[in-house]
């Protein structure tokens, strides 16, 4: 595909998209996406998460996307508050789009949608946290304008 068809592929996706409220109907398709994505099927730890998640708390927001009614993406995240004497903050924990749409804009909308939800509630900073291997939603992330924070993450493996 040349250039100029590619681009005008790229400029046909990008037209008009909505954000909404995950409902039951999207969980298969959150399942699907995150796999095409990720290489792993995880489909109970995502039905646990729509249960917490779905049925949208006041903290709580599970948000997708949809092109001409076609599902493209998905974020979720919460307010927590005072982990570790964190102030309440925003959190992303989960970010998929269609690699067909990635360059359209659809991430970007559904970054800038929770955020807006998270300082309706009165929240002034947003965190997440992924692999240092992770270069494509690190990526993503930074050109979000996001940075390093004041906390480090510490581990220790448990099995011998």
């Amino acid at each position: 595909m040349s250039f100029e068809s590619n681009h005008s592929v790229q400029q046909e996706k990008r037209g008009s998209f909505k954000i909404r409220k995950a409902t039951s109907e999207d969980l298969s398709l959150v399942i699907d996406l995150d796999e095409k994505n990720t290489g792993l099927s995880k489909p109970l730890y995502w039905e646990e998460l729509f249960k917490r998640f779905g049925r949208r708390e006041e903290k709580r927001f599970f948000l997708v996307a949809e092109k001409a009614g076609e599902f493209v993406g998905f974020i979720i995240g919460e307010i927590r508050a005072w982990e570790f004497g964190s102030p309440p903050c925003g959190w992303i924990f989960a970010l998929g789009v269609d690699p067909e749409y990635r360059t359209c804009g659809i991430g970007t909308q559904l970054y800038e949608t929770i955020c807006k939800r998270f300082q309706e509630g009165g929240i002034r900073k947003v965190r997440t946290m992924l692999a240092r291997s992770d270069h494509l939603n690190m990526s993503f992330f930074r050109s979000q304008g996001m940075r390093g924070g004041p906390f480090i993450q510490l581990e220790k493996n448990l099995s011998k």
